[in-house]
């Protein structure tokens, strides 16, 4: 059975590797050009599933993304690791000294910024995609620009890679994960994982206490990122992770979580990913 996937950017993306390791060979693409616009296809059924980049080990958390989870009420029901191996590909026949400009998506150019700093003769250019600059440069046949992106546009659009593996630090990871706009995925015997959100008032030790029922419940922490609500300044949201043995002790922790928070909400219950 085909699924429908929408991703942020073309083939080629890291979006697209994502979509294809996770759902395999089954999947027609909603190629969106911004984040927002992944939302737009499973809110108008579009799509019935998406990929979204939540965070990168080296530029950290994607904000923005939390945000258009929670505001749209989507749903998590999976995520990935995906290894990224950042390479310089240009129109086959030139060298770095031929390129005079290189372009890619804001977080792929931080993440290759001090291979950079060495080629002051090369501009840096924000594009919405890893993949789109490659596209571009096969069907036009362009010269002196250069895409940065994974192995698999290189191949895609037969492109020639002159440096590969530029990324500062190789241990170079992002978080992926699988939405739906409604929850019901898998059974709860294999669900051991969580997203949740909260906010909490502003008195000593809140946050402490909250962390200590996710402890005595038996649930293990592994992603914590507050978030400034605009309505209310100087007052967070927080968005957690957490991953559990049994689907009843996470239970138990939202039973008490209800009555201690404000507008405590359940993000997506899913598997835990085995890539981190």
């Amino acid at each position: 059975m085909e699924i429908k996937v929408a991703i942020q950017g073309i083939k080629g993306s890291f979006h697209h590797q994502v979509a294809h390791h996770y759902f395999g060979d089954s999947i027609r693409l909603d190629e969106c050009q911004s984040f927002r616009d992944v939302v737009i296809s499973l809110k108008t059924n579009q799509s019935n599933k998406a990929i979204m980049a939540l965070e990168n080990s080296i530029a950290g958390s994607i904000l923005p993304n939390y945000a258009l989870i929670d505001s749209n009420d989507l749903h998590i029901v999976g995520e990935y690791f995906l290894d990224i191996h950042m390479n310089l590909m240009v129109f086959p026949g030139q060298t770095i000294q031929d390129i005079h400009e290189v372009h890619s998506h804001p977080i792929a150019l931080l993440q290759c910024a001090n291979f950079f700093s060495q080629y002051p003769h090369i501009k840096l250019v924000e594009s919405s995609d890893t993949a789109i600059t490659a596209k571009r440069i096969q069907e036009n046949q362009l010269r002196g620009i250069g895409a940065l992106g994974g192995p698999v546009a290189s191949q895609i659009y037969n492109l020639e890679i002159i440096a590969d593996g530029i990324h500062t630090v190789k241990s170079n990871k992002t978080r992926f994960v699988v939405l739906k706009a409604s929850t019901k995925e898998i059974p709860k015997e294999r669900i051991n994982k969580a997203s949740i959100k909260f906010e909490l008032d502003d008195t000593p030790g809140s946050l402490a206490t909250v962390l200590n029922v996710l402890n005595n419940c038996k649930l293990n922490l592994t992603k914590i990122q507050s978030l400034p609500i605009i309505e209310t300044p100087f007052t967070y949201a927080f968005f957690v992770d957490v991953v559990f043995e049994k689907y009843k002790h996470f239970e138990k922790a939202k039973k008490v979580m209800e009555i201690m928070t404000a507008h405590f909400k359940v993000l997506g219950e899913y598997e835990r990913s085995k890539q981190q």
